[in-house]
């Protein structure tokens, strides 16, 4: 099997395309949307955002210290590629895409009413990187669409219809393809085994 090496590239796909939104002093909301976030730490709960400084954005979330992570669906791409390509220097986001203003238990930001999950985060730290400045935040609190939740109060996301994007596309995710743990439960397990026979 051949394989070609190539210089260093971000090409560590797929990724979430979450919706950052944040609100400056004057209660200006803005949406970013990125597709560099992840989860840091469990305990405490820790994310993280990378950002270009001439991001609109970027100075906002700078000077209050806070952000709200919103996830993204289907229903949202349209909205989530308008927000990482327009500015919000040049247009009102929330209004321009009937987006709704979701108020915050813990930050003043608001979070986004048509996303499932919104993570209100508070910023511990900022790390220069070159191009992008990483924010890193502390999840001060979540709130989740209850439509998500299931019978016994726990939430079901594979209904949001959840996308994620990679090398400039995005894609609804597909098919589950087992539970965190599978490998090593007696079941799957046995099943992995038999395939190796078969082959």
């Amino acid at each position: 099997m051949a394989r070609e090496y190539w210089r260093p590239a971000n090409m560590l796909y797929p990724v979430p395309a979450v919706m950052v939104s944040c609100m400056d002093e004057e209660g200006k909301a803005n949406i970013m949307t990125a597709a560099w976030a992840g989860t840091l730490c469990s305990d405490p709960v820790m994310v993280s955002v990378a950002i270009r400084p001439e991001r609109y954005s970027h100075d906002i979330i700078e000077r209050t210290g806070e952000f709200v992570l919103n996830l993204t669906t289907q229903e949202l791409a349209f909205a989530a590629d308008f927000c990482g390509v327009r500015s919000g220097r040049d247009v009102d986001k929330f209004q321009h895409l009937r987006l709704t203003r979701l108020p915050s238990k813990h930050v003043r930001a608001p979070g986004i009413a048509e996303s499932p999950v919104s993570l209100e985060c508070r910023v511990t730290e900022i790390r220069r990187l070159g191009v992008h400045d990483l924010f890193i935040a502390e999840v001060a609190g979540v709130s989740v669409d209850d439509s998500y939740l299931d019978s016994r109060g726990r939430l079901d996301l594979e209904k949001a219809g959840l996308i994620a994007y990679s090398h400039g596309e995005y894609f609804a995710l597909g098919r589950k393809l087992g539970k965190f743990g599978f490998s090593v439960r007696k079941k799957g397990t046995e099943k992995h085994r038999n395939r190796k026979i078969k082959k």
